[in-house]
Parts: C-alpha cells; sequence; structure tokens
C-alpha cells in the first residue's frame, strides 16, 4: 500500500503506463525487502497500545534500511530504464507515516475513547516515581492481561516535572500531594517505583497515604517485570522499603576469578547470614559447595531450596554440593572433613547470636565461638585452606556482653594466625540483619499479629541494620579484598532508633502505636548496649578501594600468649564456669559488665511523644 501510494502521490494520480508498468515489475521484491527487513527489526511485534518512543524510533530505522536495499536491489534487478528516485524516498516516508499513525491512533484510542469499556472495574491507582522505573511499572500494568489497575497519573519528587506526560499519563503532583490528589480522583493504590527515595521520605508516603486511605505498594524491579520474568504482583511495603539501603556494588570480575571452580565451605550454613552466603555463592560457580551445621532442619531445608538452585551445568562444569551436618567443636570431624574435601575457602558464619541468653551461659558462649573458631582457623592452615572469612560483629566493639567479648577473642585469635600461617585470614565485622531468624522485627511481627503489647528494650536504644543480601554480598566482596590479618567493617549507614522501627511496623498493619496497639519499655537486659559502634577505642579506621567497606586497624596480640590464656580458659570453662567472665575480662581490653539501668514504664502518651 505505501508502494502504491508513494507512485500515486508522484505522479498526482496520473500514473504513465510505462511506470505502472515498472511499478508491476519491482513491487514484489521491494515488498519482500520490506518484510525481511521488518520481521528483523521485530515491528510486528510492537503493539499500538504500549507505544513508545523507542518503537517510532525502530521503525524509521526499519524504513530507512528497506530503502537502502531497495534501492541497491533495483540496480541489479529492476528495469533498464527506472522510475525517478523520489519514488523510493516517498514509499520510505509513506510507510512511517501510515505504520506509526496507525499505532499512535491504536494508542489513543486504547487511552482515552476505549479505556473506561477495557479499564471498567479497574483500580484507580498512581505511580510514585516518574522516572525509568515509573515507566517499567506503567508499561506492567498495562501488558498486564487481568487489567486490575487503571494508572491514573504519576506523582514525583521534581516539581519540574508536574504538568509533563510520561507514556501518554501525566505527572499530576508532587509526592507531598498525595493524599489531595488521591482525595480528587478517588484513589484506592499507589504504587511505589522511585528508585532514589529515602526510608524517611517513604515513612512519611506512608503515613499521607493511609490518612487519604491509599494503600501504598511496591513492585519487583521494573526490569524483571518488562522481561516477563515476574508477573504484576504489588505487595505491601515492608520494613525493608522503610530501610532503603543503596544498592551494593561488587567486583563481580574479581570475585569470580577468585570463586570460580573452588571448593567451598560455609559454617553456620542454616544461619540467615551463611544461607544467604550460600545462595549468592552459587553464581560465582565453584566446584564443590560444603554447607556446615548441627541444625538439622534448617540443613534440610536449605538443601532443597539450593538444589533448585544449582545449574546442570556451567560451561560443561558440574557444581557440587554436599551438606554436612556437624559440630565444628568436634576436633576429629572438623579435620576429617577438610582432610577429604580440601576447601580452598572458608566462610565462617557458625556462632550463637543471642545476647542476654549468652550471659546466663557464658561457657557455652566461650566453647561455641572461641574454641569452634579456634579450632577450625587451626585446621583450615593444617589443611592448607588459602582463605579464611570470618563473620564478627559490632558487638565485638568495646564489649560489655559475654557474646561480644567471645567474639572479639575471636576477632585477636584469627588476626594473631597472620603472623606465623600461610592461609589468609580476614575478619568482617557488621551489625544486626533486617529480619534474621529470632530478631528484633520477628519478635515485634509476632506481638503486633498478637494484638500486642510490643515490647521495646528503651526510647534511646539504637541499632546498625542492614538487609541480609546486602551484607552476604559484602563479606564475600570483603573477602577478595582484605589482606591477611584485617579487620574489614561494613557501612552501616545511620543507626536506626528501635522504638521508630516498632512504630513503623505498627503503622504498616495499618494501626497506631498507643491508640491500637501498646508500646511497653522493658528495660535494658544484661549484656545489652543503648548504642552499638563499628570502631573500638584505639582503632584507626582506613579506607579500601570499595566505598562500603573499611580496615579497622588495631594491635595485633602475640599468638604463643594468646594461646596460653586461651588453654586457662579453656580449663575455667571445664572446671570453674563462675570464673569465665574474670577471665574475659583479663583477656579482652575494654570489655565491662554495665550493670543494666531501673526498667521503665510506658504510657500511651509518652509513646507518643517519643515516636515523634
Amino acid at each position: 500500500a505505501a508502494y502504491f501510494a508513494a507512485f500515486w502521490l508522484r505522479f498526482e494520480g496520473q500514473t504513465p503506463p510505462r511506470v505502472e508498468q515498472w511499478f508491476w515489475s519491482t513491487v514484489g521484491y521491494v515488498v519482500a525487502i520490506k518484510l525481511a527487513v521488518f520481521v528483523g527489526f521485530r515491528i510486528h511485534r510492537s503493539w499500538g497500545r504500549f507505544l513508545t518512543f523507542s518503537d517510532l524510533a525502530r521503525l524509521v530505522q526499519a524504513a530507512g534500511l528497506a530503502l537502502l536495499a531497495t534501492a541497491m536491489a533495483e540496480r541489479f534487478f529492476g528495469p533498464p530504464q527506472p522510475a525517478p528516485r523520489t519514488i523510493l524516498l516517498l514509499d520510505c516516508g509513506v510507510t512511517v507515516v501510515l505504520l506509526g499513525g496507525f499505532r499512535a491512533v491504536q494508542r489513543a484510542m486504547w487511552d482515552r475513547s476505549w479505556s473506561s469499556f477495557f479499564w471498567n472495574g479497574a483500580v484507580p491507582t498512581l505511580i510514585v516515581g516518574a522516572d525509568e522505573a515509573g515507566e517499567g511499572v506503567l508499561r506492567a500494568v498495562l501488558h498486564d492481561s487481568r487489567r486490575r489497575y487503571r494508572v491514573l497519573g504519576f506523582l514525583d519528587r521534581d516539581p519540574r516535572k508536574v504538568g509533563s506526560c510520561l507514556g501518554g499519563v501525566p505527572v499530576l503532583g508532587t509526592v507531598d500531594r498525595i493524599a489531595g490528589i488521591a482525595s480528587k480522583l478517588n484513589v484506592r493504590e499507589a504504587f511505589l517505583a522511585a528508585g532514589d527515595i529515602t526510608g524517611r521520605e517513604v515513612r512519611r508516603l506512608v503515613a499521607d497515604a493511609r490518612a487519604a486511605g491509599v494503600a501504598l505498594k511496591v513492585l519487583p524491579s521494573y526490569q524483571q517485570l518488562l522481561t516477563g520474568r515476574m508477573a504484576l504482583q504489588p505487595q505491601p511495603v515492608s520494613i525493608h522499603d522503610l530501610l532503603r539501603r543503596e544498592p551494593v556494588a561488587l567486583e563481580m570480575d574479581h570475585i569470580r576469578d577468585w570463586l570460580r571452580d573452588r571448593v567451598l565451605l560455609v559454617t553456620g550454613s542454616a544461619g540467615s547470614i551463611g544461607s544467604e552466603i550460600a545462595r549468592q555463592l552459587i553464581a560465582f560457580a565453584p566446584r564443590k559447595l560444603i554447607l556446615l551445621d548441627r541444625n538439622e532442619t534448617g540443613q534440610f531445608f536449605l538443601e532443597r531450596e539450593l538444589a533448585d538452585l544449582l545449574p546442570a551445568k556451567d560451561e560443561g562444569r558440574l557444581i557440587e554440593m554436599e551438606v554436612v551436618l556437624a559440630d565444628l567443636l568436634d576436633r576429629s570431624r572438623v579435620e576429617n572433613l577438610l582432610k577429604r574435601h580440601r576447601p580452598d575457602v572458608i566462610f565462617h558464619a557458625a556462632a550463637y547470636k543471642h545476647v542476654p541468653l549468652m550471659e546466663s551461659h557464658p561457657g557455652e558462649a566461650v566453647k561455641n565461638i572461641v574454641f569452634a573458631t579456634r579450632q577450625l582457623a587451626d585446621a583450615a592452615e593444617w589443611a592448607g585452606v588459602q582463605s579464611f572469612v570470618m563473620i564478627s560483629t559490632d558487638k565485638a566493639v568495646n564489649p560489655t556482653s559475654v557474646m561480644g567479648a567471645c567474639k572479639r577473642l575471636a576477632e585477636m585469635y584469627v588476626q594473631s594466625l597472620t603472623r606465623e600461617v600461610r592461609c589468609r585470614f580476614v575478619t568482617v565485622r557488621f551489625g544486626n540483619v533486617l529480619d534474621s531468624a529470632g530478631s528484633v522485627v520477628q519478635i515485634f511481627r509476632k506481638q503486633i499479629a498478637a494484638g500486642g503489647p510490643v515490647t521495646v528494650t528503651d526510647p534511646r536504644m539504637e541499632r546498625f541494620f542492614m538487609t541480609i543480601p546486602e551484607a552476604a554480598r559484602l563479606v564475600i566482596q570483603a573477602g577478595v579484598i582484605g589482606r591477611a590479618g584485617e579487620i574489614l567493617v561494613l557501612d552501616m549507614g545511620e543507626p536506626v532508633r528501635i522504638l521508630d522501627l516498632a512504630v513503623d511496623m505498627i503503622r504498616l498493619s495499618g494501626l497506631e502505636a498507643g491508640r491500637d496497639i501498646e508500646i511497653k519499655f522493658v528495660g535494658l537486659r544484661p549484656g545489652e548496649k543503648l548504642y552499638e559502634e563499628l570502631q573500638a577505642a584505639g582503632e584507626r579506621s582506613l579506607p579500601t578501594r570499595h566505598p562500603k567497606i573499611r580496615i579497622a586497624v588495631s594491635p595485633v596480640a602475640d599468638l604463643a600468649a594468646l594461646r596460653q590464656n586461651l588453654a586457662r580458659l579453656r580449663n575455667l570453662v571445664d572446671d570453674r564456669p563462675g570464673e569465665v567472665l574474670e577471665a574475659l575480662q583479663d583477656l579482652i581490653p575494654g570489655y565491662r559488665q554495665d550493670p543494666a539501668p531501673p526498667r521503665e514504664a510506658a504510657t500511651a502518651e509518652n509513646v507518643r511523644l517519643r515516636a515523634a
């Protein structure tokens, strides 16, 4: 049709017989060339209802290439007397106008005159974030075959975008106007797409949306939505969304060179951090992945999960996985395990984690954290392990708890080994991870579900938080860049007040703190601090090549003296457990046991004041 129209326009409807004969002799290969080029550019896959500028640009490119190919074909296959060259230019232009115009009209009809029919019953929705991510969410909504949502507009933090359009949908206002706009348009849901919005802004947005009766929801990444790897499944805003940690960039090539085709051992693999490290190690194609823990149930479910994640082949190599039930205190078992598998890298994540419980069982804490680490580290050197990455905690900094003191002692031992062994020992220190097993988030969630009260230690208490995947990624990254004997500290961002966390979780449940759910202050328990630290007194902080990892430079203990002290500590654990705490204080500079302050009751009124 476009080719015929080009002739008609060139000769104003009065085509000479010679030219008409020329048309019929060339139309076959002209159509064939256009079909081949347009199929190659996937023009036939471009739906009018989802038309974007990139689709039009691709159409113009395809028409231009077809023009050049037709001109070349005419030179070899066309009649001796060619038609005017302007016909080919007109054909190209008419093709773009016809195909592009048809799709533009189709898009306009869909968006306007037909929308009331096709989107009847769909939920009126806003998208927060008029950017690439927001456009991706819009496309996902339009591709939703169930037509559950009708996007009425965008909101954005940038007032300069107000009044513009994105994908044919207007930017109605700034984010802080969500309540008024939602009320005016009877909006019932809003999708959070802005990737650069901060946790504080998300909190405010949740409160404003809730006040307007709007359910604020989040979706998977727009890349996953557009590639079809995940369906449109909006989820309520979670506590992870309120934290809003920046994505972690890894040195993928360096990590792959370090881990590819290696034998890797993860201890504490059934725990939150150990299991996530195991999941992420699979992406680097190790030869074998050994998962060690004494938690039978956790190991059972982890094995089932990872079996689905393991690729059948990786460039011809199978990735083996072995799940091991073992106790690190069983020396012969550990040595036999390392002798049989000969791991190249060990990620040591096994340890106790509950501070108050360890205060009641200091001997068990010393055995599980200190002596298990020593035994594994010594066995690693004996077995020829190349790298040993130990997971530590911010509670090891100026410790006030048995668990923190034991972690600091384990740090000291691993660090002191560097002077006499070949294995590269690296310690990675960080704070709490969000929503780990038995964490404050899980406790709050259960208390809210039960109707309260939500128990908070102290209105002033603060903790550092990061997500489990972020912590695992940075542990792996630290294992690459860390040098022998270094203690690497992860960037935890700003500390989060536990009271704020409780209030946020109550609000995300659709309730109000102090009115629907009581918050009860229970006071510091033994070993707990109000504020955690990431750097001890006397330590210096130095940068690394990764912006989220720093080095804590501290004096290195004498290995021989430390081993003698550990031998005495072992005797105390076995024979005189009541003297363990005193021995820990002698061994660890800065370890102190502060008595907990008096417990404080709270009313709904002071909860509101402190949460403000």
